[in-house]
């Protein structure tokens, strides 16, 4: 059966317009695949680059440079006749006026692709909301470097005052979610702990800083095998952190943080991982917003009820037995799907049925610390050493453009030679509350 939907696109030989909301892996891949082709496209994001989230968790915790990990969406649409870029925030969709309602003016569109991503899911507790700090863009990364080396320099005046209590609750770091990130976070300020604090600031008793990791799961990467799973909880005990599993947070006053089993940590810094939803537009249905904040979508990642308005990645839930509530919510279903839609949207103009999406899973990976890794491809189950290398290999060979690669390459080398994180700048101060 021929595609209504793509195929109209090119009716009367006109040539569509087709406009991409959020320039993350989806979107970017999306742009690219539509490159020289008989297609008008328009990028809209409210920032000028991608980000590799990925890694900005180095970022947070001074290993790499904020300009490693980004890329100007300019490089790529500049010299490319089809593409263009408008730096721009969405308000909203109209959707009987195929217009995207924007900060800088409207913009009419013949198909729309939703490609905004995801958000911190905070499950509605608008205490920490407010007050822990979050990493889902560089601005945050940022933001985090620069608390923990504030932190250090207060518990350097703390220390010289003889005030360990003090000392205590500055270099308390409280992680909530072990998933990804919060294990690569954990481990990474172990390893600053270890590294840098005991060389570089003596003046603190380096015993006192504490890196806890909260979770209300059974489990450290409950999204990886149970042997993953197992080999990161070892890895960061060894390093040094406190886990608490099973666990919830109540309530965090920016001083202290209470749990559900009545415990609490006195911290000034909690950094949230727990979860992520969908980071929605308005001016759709009603009927096709989840409570998670994804979009429905069908088998073609066309939002259910639209002919015109695809959705791709962390936005879209596209419900099947393998995946009842959707994919997950990481690059490679985002980069999949928007590989399928490019080859749907092209294969319109020769009036060919579109191909239905199916994601291949190509495994999962995370990062602890120096040689210790975990890695999960296909039915292996990989650690350590070898898992590092792995997870090394893939994230330089993702990451988007040549520069950022040598970037990375190199800082990850000066790091491993000699054993310190490159990037200690405090270049804008962090005000609490603001």
């Amino acid at each position: 059966m021929k595609s209504t939907v793509f195929s109209s696109l090119y009716q009367q030989g006109k040539v569509p317009h087709i406009v991409i909301i959020g320039g993350g892996f989806g979107g970017l891949t999306l742009l690219k695949k539509l490159a020289n082709t008989n297609c008008k496209v328009t990028l809209i994001d409210k920032n000028n680059f991608h980000t590799f989230q990925p890694l900005l968790y180095q970022v947070a915790t001074a290993s790499l440079s904020a300009d490693s990990i980004g890329y100007p969406f300019r490089r790529t649409v500049g010299a490319i006749k089809n593409l263009s870029f408008i730096m721009a925030e969405v308000r909203s969709i109209n959707q009987e006026e195929n217009c995207v309602v924007t900060s800088e003016g409207d913009l009419t569109y013949d198909f729309l692709v939703i490609a905004t991503g995801s958000k911190t899911n905070f499950f509605g507790n608008n205490q920490l909301a407010k007050l822990a700090m979050q990493l889902k863009t560089i601005s945050q990364a940022l933001d985090i470097r620069t608390v923990f080396l504030q932190e250090f320099e207060k518990a350097v005046r703390l220390s010289e005052k003889h005030d360990s209590e003090s000392v205590k609750k500055v270099l308390n770091f409280v992680i909530v979610g072990a998933g990804p990130t919060g294990v690569e976070v954990a481990g990474a300020l172990a390893e600053i702990k270890k590294k840098i604090l005991i060389k570089e600031y003596k003046e603190i008793d380096a015993s006192l800083m504490q890196i806890t990791l909260i979770d209300a799961g059974s489990c450290v990467l409950n999204v990886m095998s149970e042997k993953s799973s197992q080999r990161a909880e070892k890895y960061l005990q060894e390093m040094g952190v406190n886990i608490l599993l099973n666990t919830l947070v109540t309530s965090y006053d920016g001083e202290k943080i209470v749990l559900k089993n009545g415990k609490e940590l006195l911290t000034n810094t909690v950094i949230w991982s727990a979860g992520v939803m969908g980071n929605p537009i308005l001016g759709l249905q009603p009927d096709v917003y989840l409570p998670n904040g994804r979009i429905k979508v069908n088998v073609f990642n066309v939002v259910e009820g639209t002919k015109n308005i695809a959705a791709l990645g962390d936005i879209a839930q596209m419900q099947n037995n393998a995946y009842p509530h959707g994919h997950p919510m990481v690059a490679q279903p985002a980069i999949q799907q928007a590989t399928n839609l490019a080859r749907n949207i092209l294969m319109g103009e020769k009036d060919k049925s579109p191909k239905k999406f199916t994601y291949k899973d190509k495994g999962s990976l995370a990062t602890i610390g120096r040689n210790k890794a975990v890695a999960d491809l296909g039915n292996i189950s990989l650690g350590g050493w070898l898992a590092w290398y792995v997870w090394m290999l893939v994230h330089v060979m993702f990451l988007i453009g040549f520069r950022n690669k040598i970037a990375v390459l190199f800082n990850w080398a000066v790091k491993y030679f000699s054993y310190k994180n490159t990037i200690r700048l405090i270049v804008r101060p962090f005000v609490r509350g603001n």
